[in-house]
């Protein structure tokens, strides 16, 4: 099963559970895996908690043998209807820090955690006041911590924590109220991080009318708020995100290494316009349905249960993802223990810039925040 919200008045993720179906039609079209036809369920979870459960019982009903590629920030109900079945959580959104806690979750990302550390660090040298605008939700009161921990690392000042509801139709006095925040500092340009998900654009358009009062402020992002249709839909190199960092869990969508789940969305999901190879969690549900490719060919002929998928995984199987992450290897206790992410195995970041309107890399290669990330405050 592979579930996301749909449809709601925050964020959507319709192009995962699109692109789960997609992989299964080209992978039966293929001769399935290993003997077995790969059968998706999928569901709406609806930015809602009641509906995130009914998702997991469902799964449950449905004898999954695995929840695969998903998003939903309602952990504390999904995953006690999954872990009475023994259903492992393969490759969720990271929207959480709890997916970084269960011992039934295999998370192929650092989540939110990396991103925001990674681009903390990156920003410490080069803003003034910096000033976070994030949801006022449960995953919401989690990044402050996270970006704090990359700032404090590069030898800055925490970050203001604005909080801003997260199904808003206009945020005029979110954002007059985050540049005056970030102008504070006279010596250095002040960044803003808007952190909303799909409400990011919706801040943009605010916080484009006002920035011409304050040019002295840039704007950053985490991949997941800005993609490189934001950044179109925002004026491309005349928008807001031109010269602003990104943190990105992979390489830019133009990398060659993403040419295989291209070449299946073209075989499958031509002109459906929920699968968007350049969105992340397109790109999450594919790298996660990488692994339960990889179980699956480990288990072979035998029997495909959540039990024996479970097992194989907690077995040691390494997943090579064609170098879209570094090998992903599951331990029951992780170097990041100590800082309460105990699940997690990928630390690695790209840092992107936005350059003439394009999202390209602005350094060669994946950044290992691990240092970091150990060193985090985060409760």
């Amino acid at each position: 099963m592979t579930w996301a919200p749909d449809g709601t008045k925050a964020t959507n993720k319709p192009g995962m559970p699109a692109m789960a179906r997609a992989y299964a039609r080209w992978v039966n079209a293929h001769g399935g895996i290993a003997g077995h036809k790969l059968k998706v369920l999928t569901c709406n979870d609806g930015n809602d908690s009641v509906q995130a459960g009914k998702c997991a019982r469902r799964a449950v009903q449905e004898n999954v043998v695995a929840v695969v590629g998903s998003y939903s920030q309602f952990s504390d109900s999904f995953f006690p209807p999954l872990e009475g079945a023994g259903i492992p959580y393969i490759g969720g959104y990271g929207v959480t820090s709890t997916e970084f806690t269960r011992a039934l979750s295999y998370p192929v990302n650092g989540g939110q955690p990396t991103l925001l550390v990674g681009l903390g660090r990156e920003l410490a040298a080069d803003c003034g006041p910096v000033t976070l605008v994030r949801p006022d939700s449960i995953a919401g009161d989690e990044l402050p911590s996270l970006l704090n921990a990359g700032l404090k690392a590069g030898g800055h000042t925490p970050a203001h924590d604005q909080m801003a509801p997260e199904d808003a139709t206009e945020y005029s006095a979110e954002a007059d109220r985050a540049l005056r925040q970030a102008t504070a500092d006279r010596g250095r340009k002040g960044c803003v991080i808007p952190a909303l998900g799909e409400r990011t654009s919706i801040f943009m358009d605010s916080f484009r009318r006002d920035r011409e009062n304050y040019p002295a402020v840039r704007t950053d992002a985490v991949l997941g708020s800005v993609d490189q249709t934001v950044v179109d839909a925002s004026g491309g190199p005349s928008g807001p995100y031109e010269g602003s960092y990104v943190t990105g869990w992979y390489p830019v969508a133009g990398d060659p290494r993403w040419d295989p789940m291209k070449k299946v969305i073209n075989e499958e999901a031509f002109g459906d316009n929920r699968v968007d190879p350049a969105d992340a969690g397109v790109q999450t549900t594919w790298i996660a349905y990488t692994v339960l490719r990889a179980v699956l060919e480990k288990i072979g002929s035998g029997e495909v249960s959540a039990d024996s998928v479970r097992h194989t995984l907690d077995d040691g199987l390494r997943v090579d993802t064609g170098g879209l992450t570094p090998p992903l290897r599951w331990e029951q206790s992780g170097p990041f223990s100590g800082a309460g992410f105990a699940r997690l195995v990928n630390a690695d970041v790209t840092l992107q810039v936005v350059r003439q309107g394009r999202l390209v890399s602005a350094t060669k290669g994946f950044v290992d925040v691990t240092k970091t990330l150990q060193d985090a405050d985060v409760e």
